[in-house]
Order: C-alpha cells, then structure tokens, then sequence
C-alpha cells in the first residue's frame, strides 16, 4: 500500500461519481461493457460491506441521442434536406434518465444488488427539512445493502443555462457528488473521468504529468486545462474544483479513469493510481512528490557535474564508497536479516531468500570489487580512434557515458552496490527501483554510498525509487532516461520491454545449456555440470538444461552424471528421450528456468542436434560445450548464438567480476549495444570531437582528405 493512501483502510463510505464520458460512447450510445464493469466493481465492494452511493452523469446525453433518432423518423424529405436542428436540454434529460436508470437497475438486478433512484435540483438542498429526510432515507438503504443512484433532475431544474450556469449550491453532477460527500459523511470520494487523472497540462500534450497528490499551493497556478468533457458539462476543472472543495473539507477524494475495470478496487487497497486530493497533502514531505521526471533531471544534472571532476576525484568516490560500506558493516547486515527474516515470514521462495541474503564475507566482496574497478583504465574520454581527415583537420572517437540510466532489479540488494559503483566509474547518473522484499537493505546501502558522493556533486547522482507505482511515469520519460536495464523475472522484464520507448538492456531468461559430447573427459564432465548447477542455483548462469550424446548412455556416464545431480539434491526432469529410458518424471518444457536446485536433462544425437536444441530452446545467455574433440569444440562455439559460449568451463564464469569488469549491471541477450555481461563499456556510448584551424567545406573545393589513422592519445 502507498503510504500516502493508508487513510483507505478506514473507509466504510464512499461516494463514486461516474462521469458522461465514461457512461456513454463517442457517438454518443450508452458504454454498456464499462457501465457493467463499474457494477461488478460495486457489487463486490457491497459484499465486502462498503456502504455506496453512486452519482451517475449521461442522462442528457443518452436522451439527445434517443431524441434525434426520433427527429430523423420522424422527418419530412423537406426536413432531411435542412437537418439543422436544436434540441432542448431539458427535454433531453427528461428521456435520457428513464433509460439510464432502466439499464443500472438490469445490470444491477443481475448481480442481485438492489439500487434506488434519487432525482435532485439545487433548489432541494436550500431546504434544511429535505437535507435532513436526504441523510436519513440514504442511511436506511445503505443499511439495507441498496446502492442509492443520484442524479441531478436537469428536466426540471430551474436553473437557466444548466451547461454554463455555475450559481447556486451545485452546478453540476461532479459538485453534486461533492456535496453529497459532505451531507452524507462519506470517507471517500472518487470521481470517475475518461483520463488516469489530473494532468499539469492537456493528457494529449506529451510534456503533460499526471499528478499522483494534489498540493494546492503548489499546483492551482501551474495546470492549464484542456478542453472540457466532449459530452458532460464541465470536463476536468469542474472534477478539481469540486475534489479541492471535498478535500478541504476533510473528505479525500480521488480523480481515475473509469475506463479500466478494477480502478475504484484499487483505489480501495490503496493503489497509487490517479490523483489524490487530502486536506493534508501540503504537509507531506514523500521523496516521490519530487516526482518522477525531475529526479530523472537531477540525476542529469550531477552525472554532467561528475564527468567535468578530474579522473583521480572520481576515482576517490569509488574508494570512498568501498570504505564506507565496510565501515557500515554491521549496520548493513541487520537490515539485510530484518528483509531475509519478513521474506521467510511471509512465505517467499527459498530461491529468492537465497538471492536477498547478504551472505558472510559479501560486504568486503562488494568493497573488494569497488576498489578494482576503481583501479581499472579510465573509460570517460578514452580515444578510440584518431583520424587525420585533412591537413590540420583532426577527428576523434571518444568514449562518453550515456546519461540517465534506470535500474529495476528484484530480490539482490548486492546489484545495487555493483550497478551504482559501475554508474560512477562511467560517469552516469542512476535511477534504482529495487523489489520490496529487501527495502530495507537497498534503503541502508543507498544511504551508505549516497553518502560518500561529495557535494559538489550532490547525492542525487544516485536516486532510490521508493514505490512500484513511481515505474511507469519513469518508463515515459525517454527524452530524460536514456537507458532501461531490468534485472530479475521473465514478467518484469516483458512488463517493461512493452510499456516504454526508451531503449532496454537485458535477459528475459538464463536458460543455460551444458551439452556434454562423446568425447569428454568423465571427471572433468562431472565437475563441470556439478558447478554449474549446485554452486548457485538461484543465479541466471546456473545451469538448466544437461544435454548428452546419444552414446553416453551405454558407457555409463549418463548415469553417472544423474547419481551425482540426484546425491547433491538437485530434482531431475527428463525430456521426451531421457524419461522413457531412464523413468525420470517429464520436464513440462524444455524452456523453463528452474533458479533451484532442479533441471532438465535430454539425450542429442550430436553436437549439431545440441546447437539446434539450444537455438529452439534457449534464452541466447550462457551455454557451454564439453569436450576432448577440438573440431567439435569450434563448431559449438561459432555456431551456438549466444551472448557467451564455453568450452570446458562452467557457465557460472559468465560474470561481470569473473570477466575482470570489476562489476556488471546485469547480463545482456540483446543484440545491440551491449551483449553479455555488462560492464563499464556497457554503460558508455561514442561521441565525435573535430578539431581543426579554420576549415570549411564549401562544396570540398580546394579540401584534400586524407583519411590516414593516427595513433591514439591519452585523453586530455
């Protein structure tokens, strides 16, 4: 739950108003899938024992379009030919409500919930008597589990313009609502729209945000508003006047789109979805109100004022860092087994504790590899190339980091250090959201790292998304982040690669193969395929799939290799070859990432027969080959496509530190950029820098190019 939405689980009352452009179509017919959504949402939140009362705009809409049906069949051919004709609102409303409330109570009496029909002017509530008879009628339904529908009775309102006549006690089914809420004493208030919420310009407009907490100080001079609803009276301004007017007065209110199935269900279990209006909003300090393009800004802001520091000062930072988390050592330690033991209490996986925990000896592991990499060549400004184009006309290809990058890891609260101790050495500023199972580690380490980046540069450099809800404003923002590398399941990986334009780096799978030829070394066989399996099963370069050559079967080996797998613990599954022939249950896919102490085994005819099983099968990461046969060794390794390819050693190498990169931000399968693991280099693109003494083109008259390469530089 969002810690600015705790307040939900004291809700009891609410009022939902649904808005004209929910209930009704672009041409104007009634929305019937949403409005039946809307009522299953409501049924069940009566069930769960909610009292509801739903405001209900559309009436004057649906009765227009009814209306000029009955026009156009009723027409002359004279009439056809000029169809040019007015309707009168009220007229349209006096139709349009029969049908609306005719189509709540179907949908309603559907799923046995009973609904009552309140038609109310403005005039009605200068009656205190009324106001009184309101309060007490709605409290005997809600009691009764009946879901009261209001409305305003437009057909006999005597308000002048009812579409731009503001006057009076309302004006409209959005400050209805709101009053509603204050007569009622509702705990809620949530106001439907056809957009996610409160925009700080026109939802169409790219530049636009959605605002997550309305701050009245803060936002009232800031908004510009767009057009008003296509069909109802007032659009977006009318929603905010009324939820300011209801917030202030102690009843939060929630603007969300009614287009999705489940927003008030959410809303309800405090979700950070749409815009949230509390009388105590200004007095909320949340980090996440920065919002999530300008910490993408300021991150912008310090990595350029960390590439501008002299290479030795950045080098400092990193020794700094590694200092200080071996100084936070115990500190770091508690708040990682506070997260290991919540974890166990609530049931995780064992693959995943064993990925959360910070296991003895890791802090100076971490600290150790910090200090390597501080000690490697410096990557920012290093000349890749040098080219005389012409005489005094010099080009350079030089090494440049490449921005703002976003790091969404679960589980391994060790990424955190490896990824931000990697962002400082290629001069990056870093966004982390990591999984909430270890928030209090990632919570600890951050506050130790932020804290060694001097100020000059500012701890900005380095900024810790606090809540899930925060990812998808950040996934818009590709004209700030430059890069987006997920590192955990299959689901998140996928969730992001689809919801964003900026480029992604990374794994869906670690499907790794050990295919074991004919000709391998039986001891040295074992040994591989027991470490690639058992020395860290939860690890994306464990092994998943063992394939054998068809004649290992008959010499022993196969079952040899399966007595050692099953000794050590490790659960087998066979493919459709192995099962039959050795009884093993039957694996339900060869593509499948166990993360534990589980795999696959199947029997090829051949190395060919390995590769085209691991090009149909596998995730292009890690797969290795073991053999004596040199010849069958390179076909294996220049054919398998995959990010890395081993011959006779075990796919748990594959690893940022082991490669002597210092770190990884995580290991990619992509094609382009970067491609297994990915360190420093991973993180830095290429830039150009010309220097010359007066040249100019002009149409290459009088220009002599000589293209000639010239030897590289030390940068500057």
């Amino acid at each position: 739950m969002d810690p600015s939405r705790d307040f939900v689980t004291n809700v009891k009352r609410l009022i939902v108003k649904v808005g004209t452009a929910v209930v009704t179509r672009a041409d104007g017919r009634l929305a019937v899938g949403r409005l039946g959504a809307l009522c299953e949402q409501l049924k069940e939140l009566n069930t769960q024992g909610y009292e509801i009362v739903l405001v209900t705009s559309g009436a004057v809409g649906l009765g227009r379009q009814r209306l000029r049906y009955r026009k156009l069949v009723n027409s002359s051919l004279a009439d056809l030919q000029n169809p040019q004709f007015e309707l009168d609102g009220k007229a349209c409303a006096a139709v349009g409500q029969s049908s609306l409330m005719a189509l709540y109570d179907t949908l309603f009496s559907q799923l046995d919930v009973t609904s009552s029909q309140h038609l109310v002017t403005d005039n009605d509530f200068r009656n205190v008597s009324f106001r009184k008879q309101l309060s007490e009628t709605v409290k005997s339904l809600l009691a009764l589990k009946v879901i009261p529908i209001f409305n305003e009775n437009d057909a006999v309102s005597t308000r002048r313009a009812p579409y731009e006549d503001s006057s009076g006690i309302f004006w409209d089914n959005d400050s209805l609502a709101g009053l509603l809420a204050l007569e009622l004493q509702a705990d809620l208030l949530v106001l439907l729209s056809d957009v996610e919420g409160l925009y700080s310009g026109p939802p169409s407009d790219p530049n636009s945000k959605l605002i997550h907490t309305y701050i009245k100080e803060k936002h009232q001079g800031e908004i510009t508003f767009g057009d008003k609803s296509r069909l109802g009276r007032g659009g977006m301004t009318a929603k905010v006047n009324a939820a300011v007017c209801a917030a202030y007065a102690g009843i939060p209110v929630v603007i969300t789109s009614g287009y999705a199935t489940d927003n008030i269900i959410k809303v309800l279990q405090g979700k950070r979805i749409g815009t949230l209006f509390h009388q105590d909003a200004h007095l909320w300090t949340s980090v996440k109100e920065v919002g999530a393009r300008e910490m993408a800004v300021a991150a912008r802001e310090c990595s350029r004022r960390l590439q501008a520091m002299h290479s030795e000062d950045r080098r400092k930072i990193l020794l700094d860092i590694a200092d200080a988390l071996e100084a936070n050592e115990s500190l770091i330690k508690a708040e990682n087994e506070a997260d290991v033991a919540a974890a166990q209490d609530a049931g995780y996986e064992k693959s995943l504790i064993a990925r959360l925990a910070l296991k003895p000896g890791k802090i100076a592991g971490l600290a150790k590899s910090i200090r390597v990499l501080a000690d490697m060549e410096e990557p920012i400004g290093r000349v890749l190339k040098r080219t005389e184009l012409a005489d005094g006309l010099i080009l350079e290809k030089r090494f440049c980091p490449l921005g703002v990058l976003l790091i969404v890891f679960e589980s391994r609260p060790d990424a955190l250090v490896q990824i931000a101790s990697l962002a400082i050495r290629s001069g990056n500023g870093l966004l982390l959201k990591g999984g909430k199972e270890a928030k209090r580690s990632n919570a600890i380490l951050h506050k130790v790292i932020t804290s060694a980046i001097p100020n000059n540069i500012g701890d900005k450099l380095i900024g810790l998304v606090a809540s899930r809800e925060e990812i998808p404003d950040l996934l818009k923002l590709d004209d700030v982040i430059d890069l987006v590398i997920p590192r955990g399941s299959n689901k998140l990986v996928s969730q992001i690669k689809n919801s964003t334009k900026i480029p992604v780096l990374g794994h869906a799978d670690g499907i790794c193969h050990v295919y074991v030829d004919k000709s391998a070394k039986m001891d040295m066989a074992k040994h591989i395929v027991l470490d690639a399996k058992i020395d860290y099963p939860a690890a994306c370069n464990a092994m998943e799939t063992l394939l054998l050559h068809k004649d290992l079967s008959s010499n022993g080996l196969l079952n040899e290799l399966i007595m050692e797998l099953q000794h050590e613990g490790v659960a087998l599954y066979g493919g459709p070859r192995v099962s039959s022939l050795l009884n093993l249950p039957e694996a339900h896919s060869f593509h499948h990432e166990y993360n534990s102490m589980a795999c696959t085994i199947e029997i090829v005819d051949d190395v060919q027969a390995a590769i085209d099983h691991i090009h149909q099968h596998g995730s292009s990461h890690t797969d290795c080959i073991v053999t004596e046969n040199h010849e069958v060794a390179e076909i294996f390794l220049h054919v398998v496509d995959s990010a890395a390819v081993f011959h006779n050693a075990s796919t748990r190498f594959c690893d940022g530190a082991r490669f002597g990169l210092g770190a990884e931000v995580g290991i990619s399968t992509s094609r382009i950029h970067a491609r297994g693991p990915v360190g420093v280099e991973g993180l830095l693109t290429t830039r150009w820098i010309l220097r010359g003494s007066g040249q100019v083109v002009d149409g290459d008259k009088g220009v002599i190019y000589s293209h000639k390469d010239l030897p590289l530089q030390t940068q500057l």
